[in-house]
């Protein structure tokens, strides 16, 4: 067959010979159709790794990969490509070797600048495909907005904690785009960074992503008109873990790719950020900052009261998860008890009893700490009780590690009072 090797009928054979693999009068065409794509998979992470990983061993014949992001450590528990020894590399560089490793056919090209409204037509035009593994709502809508005007598909991913969906959008004459489904940008704009997740929970939905492209390039993929869209959710901890929710056809007023209402205009004009919501918060900074001496302490003011008065009451309002990986010595855990939207609003119940009583809060990075503290020193300001010195610390347990103790664990950002993720409510 024209463009294959006597190699390749050995490696791929076991899909080829599957029925309905490819057009039944023409012998290996879902083959030859995977070899000709070109998929571009936006994000070399939890999700991109493995979408680039099955996408190269299935033998699509061109890949490109957008990251301008390198490896760390933290990446490693759920960023199957990269290694120990790949940690400061660029993602697309690490991720890249090893595919070239798995199948040398494969053509794997590299991009490591952001995606920009600015460029983001000129890096993705020449790809069949989009693949969406990006954990970040401005480069969702940025993609979703640039697959329509160049008129590919989307396939889309998301996965946080023990959670995740799959979603194909643009695909057809009548399939729905993203801002057909969340016209709005999400409320709450959380990443795995400050939620956590578990790193298989990636792998199924970054190969997910993989197969819905490898089914659109070989005709796999129903695009009947009776057929509606799919929401695919998938949960660690509900029975049964897969769920698919049907989806409405796309909205004719939509301002992306509706042929009614207003446009959105050109994508190169749109600030997706501040279409968002504006920047991510650093919550590292934030929780340095000191607006008055009187109420927060650093760890080396802390160190050294606890040395004169070791009976102060050190108040950990960390999650009881958090607690448990690391925590000050005689430190209590808030959660434990309370948890901390419920003390924030009903601070005065849990007021301790005794005289002269020094409190001082802390979390991981100095924010849900200065919550609490502002909290439960209102409500004594508001009785008149004078008799506690109530304060928090700035740079809450990082700075603790970095001052004070270099051995104390460091591990994830947390992101302050945060109930229900947003992939939870969309789930």
């Amino acid at each position: 067959m024209d463009d294959l090797l006597l190699s390749d009928y050995r490696r791929y054979g076991r899909q080829m010979i599957i029925d309905g693999f490819g057009l039944p009068d023409e012998n290996m065409a879902g083959q030859l159709k995977l070899y000709k794509a070109a998929v571009v998979i936006v994000g070399a992470g939890g999700l991109g790794c493995p979408s680039l990983q099955y996408l190269a061993a299935a033998g699509v014949g061109r890949i490109g990969v957008i990251d301008h992001d390198t490896v760390e450590m933290s990446n490693l528990q759920r960023q199957i490509l990269h290694t120990e020894h790949t940690v400061g590399m660029y993602k697309t560089e690490s991720a890249a070797q090893v595919v070239k490793k798995l199948n040398s056919r494969v053509g794997v090209e590299t991009i490591n600048e952001p995606l920009l409204p600015t460029n983001a037509t000129r890096l993705l035009e020449s790809y069949d495909i989009i693949l969406d593994c990006t954990d970040n709502a401005p480069a969702r809508y940025l993609l979703n907005d640039t697959a329509v005007r160049l008129g590919k598909p989307l396939v889309s991913g998301a996965a946080q904690r023990y959670y995740g969906q799959v979603c194909t959008y643009n695909l057809g004459e009548e399939g729905l785009c993203y801002r057909c489904l969340f016209p709005n940008p999400p409320r709450l704009r959380e990443t795995c960074e400050e939620t956590g997740i578990l790193g298989a929970v990636a792998g199924i939905i970054g190969t997910l992503q993989a197969l819905e492209a490898i089914k659109i390039i070989t005709g796999l993929h129903v695009t009947s008109s009776d057929m509606k869209p799919q929401l695919l959710t998938f949960s660690v901890i509900r029975s049964p873990a897969f769920y698919s929710l049907p989806l409405a056809p796309r909205n004719p007023s939509c301002p992306s790719c509706g042929k009614e209402g207003e446009s959105i205009g050109e994508i190169r004009d749109i600030d997706y950020v501040q279409f968002c919501g504006g920047p991510t918060p650093d919550w590292e900074r934030e929780g340095m900052v000191n607006p008055g001496r009187e109420y927060r302490i650093t760890v080396k003011d802390l160190k050294n009261r606890l040395d004169r008065n070791p009976t102060a009451d050190i108040i950990d309002v960390r999650s009881e998860t958090q607690f448990g990986i690391c925590h000050l010595p005689k430190s209590r855990n808030l959660n434990q008890d309370v948890p901390l939207d419920k003390f924030k609003s009903e601070p005065g119940n849990y007021l301790p009893e005794g005289e002269n009583v020094e409190i001082y809060f802390i979390c991981r990075l100095g924010n849900d700490s200065q919550i609490a503290a502002n909290a439960l020193r209102g409500y004594a300001s508001s009785t008149k009780n004078a008799k506690y010195v109530i304060k928090d610390i700035i740079g809450g347990l990082k700075a603790w590690s970095r001052d004070i103790d270099k051995c104390f664990p460091v591990y994830q950002k947390n992101y302050p009072i945060v109930g229900k993720t947003w992939l939870q409510e969309r789930v």
